[in-house]
């Protein structure tokens, strides 16, 4: 059985609903062989139930799914479906990513998905090129919205590293500093 670390956030994490959440969660571990600590946030704001769940499948590898509802069993069963379709979806990549083990093939066989061809997987229908402009992350978030993107490429001023700003659900903004690795 995998490790869990459950927090619970304007919720108390019960041993019932701990129990809950270690048997629906625990459920993806029958896809791999080693799953890492799977770190799940239950919330509660108003009549939002949240779900978040993050597990570490392999170096590098992480399944991240997030469900809400106006019940806190029911987003935990949405989000294993969610993680579930995200692995189905996934399966022939993860074997081809896990040959030398870790992916448990046998687990997902009995899934009757078709799996498409190798050049349908990811259909690449445009393509774009532009020229990282130097600039400030107040400046890339205005440049972001002026545009109506979800999200902007630029080259940080400060650092002459590329980052990524993106506009979060909740109204705010995000930033990802690229690591090369």
């Amino acid at each position: 059985m995998a490790a869990f670390t459950i927090r619970g956030k304007n919720v108390e994490v019960t041993p019932a609903l701990r129990d809950y959440v270690e048997k629906r969660v625990g459920k993806i571990t029958k896809y791999f062989d080693n799953v890492g600590e799977i770190a799940v946030l239950l919330s509660v704001e108003g009549k939002h139930h949240k779900v978040e769940v993050t597990a570490p499948v392999a170096r590098g590898i992480l399944l991240r799914g997030e469900e809400h509802s106006e019940d806190m069993y029911s987003s935990i069963d949405l989000v294993i479906e969610k993680l579930e379709r995200q692995i189905r979806k996934q399966k022939t990549k993860l074997a081809r990513r896990f040959r030398q083990g870790g992916f448990k093939a046998e687990a997902v066989e009995t899934f009757a998905q078709p799996i498409p061809e190798e050049d349908e997987l990811y259909p690449v229908v445009k393509t774009k090129r532009f020229t990282l402009q130097p600039m400030d992350v107040q400046e890339a978030i205005m440049q972001m919205n002026l545009l109506n993107h979800h999200f902007f490429v630029f080259r940080n001023a400060e650092s002459e590293e590329v980052n990524i700003v993106y506009g979060r659900h909740d109204g705010k903004y995000a930033l990802i500093e690229v690591e090369e690795g």
